[in-house]
């Protein structure tokens, strides 16, 4: 098994597609031959859930504050989905030099300290965009500095059967000692055949009038000024928009998206928790055992488990293919040596 260290894991989202072995909607994605043997993240409500998730429990502290030269394991893959906000493409008046920007650099603390064969990170689009790019470029530097070939790609979960218009870019680091390239995983479904809302949308109409917007508020959205941002009421037989921490705010007069469950009588809802755990691609057994509040946040700040697991998948392809060539060079060896020796 590979052992993995997770830095900012959350709920776990990312954690579970590293491993495996779950199924989203009748699909098996197969356990893969990673095991997480160190993981830490900030948020104790994060860490909550993930430990009610996995046998292994995460740390509850400041990734800022973490010794990693006493992680006993060797670790050969490093997965750090550094946190997001101050890339986002949502608030243009961001400082995207602030402290939460600057939280790459632990991982770059990391893979001076430890060395793993390989890392992944994961963040917004805005990444590659903001500032014309430079922030990415930056970035990538300081990484390559360590030691790593690096690379980056934006991919969208709804090519990998989410029914999501989320897009994320994939950072992938590969130490300069191993000679490969990491080959991406190509897209399994085209836009002829993305996965529809209403895979993970039981019904509309539903009993729990919490989660229906009142009638004022869908009063204000109606005598707000004309704009295409506001009432985004999702259809069905599409992807979703993006969904994000702001599902326990969700607002009607905003551009978070919503369902409309009446069109004759304007009677639109929220999602429910479950119903965003789906949209990111958490199975159905994935525990959230917190408030509302915080499993709203932790689902929709967490990496969607379907897209990791392609991601790694591609990795342990990689990985395996790289022990392949190394047992077929030693048994090349082995095989000349041994011919030598009878012909002497």
């Amino acid at each position: 098994m590979l052992k993995v260290a997770s830095l900012f894991c959350g709920c776990g989202g990312s954690d579970l597609g590293i491993l495996g072995g779950f199924s989203y909607l009748g699909k098996e994605y197969k356990k893969l031959n990673f095991d997480i043997v160190y993981s830490i993240d900030f948020d104790p409500k994060a860490v909550e859930t993930y430990n009610a998730n996995f046998s292994h429990k995460a740390v509850c502290g400041d990734v800022c504050d973490a010794d990693f030269t006493k992680i006993e394991d060797d670790i050969d893959v490093l997965v750090g989905g550094f946190p997001c906000q101050s890339f986002s493409t949502v608030n243009p008046t961001k400082d995207t030099d602030d402290a939460r920007a600057n939280l790459y650099k632990q991982i770059v603390r990391f893979l001076n300290e430890k060395h793993p064969q390989y890392f992944i990170c994961e963040n917004v689009k805005g990444l590659m965009t903001l500032k014309k790019g430079t922030i990415i470029d930056k970035i990538k530097l300081e990484f390559e500095k360590c030691g790593y070939k690096v690379d980056f790609k934006l991919v969208k979960a709804v090519e990998f059967g989410i029914p999501q218009k989320r897009e994320r870019v994939i950072i992938v680091g590969i130490r300069n000692d191993i000679h490969k390239t990491f080959i991406y995983p190509a897209p399994v479904v085209t836009e002829k055949n993305y996965t529809p809302l209403s895979k993970v949308i039981d019904k509309l109409a539903i009993d729990n009038k919490k989660y229906y917007f009142s009638d004022k508020a869908v009063q204000g959205m109606k005598n707000a000024k004309n704009n295409m941002k506001r009432g985004l009421w999702q259809d069905l037989n599409f992807p979703c928009l993006t969904i994000t921490s702001h599902l326990a705010k969700t607002s009607i007069n905003s551009r978070d998206p919503v369902l409309l469950v009446d069109p004759v009588k304007e009677i639109y809802r929220r999602f429910t928790p479950r119903e965003a755990a789906r949209i990111q691609s958490f199975p159905d057994n994935f525990l959230f055992p917190v408030s509302e509040h915080f499993a709203y946040k932790q689902i929709g700040n967490a990496v969607p488990p379907v897209l990791m697991w392609y991601v790694m998948y591609s990795l342990q392809t990689l990985i395996e293919s790289n022990i392949q060539e190394k047992l077929s060079s030693d048994n090349f060896l082995f095989d000349f040596y041994t011919q030598e020796r009878k012909m002497a």
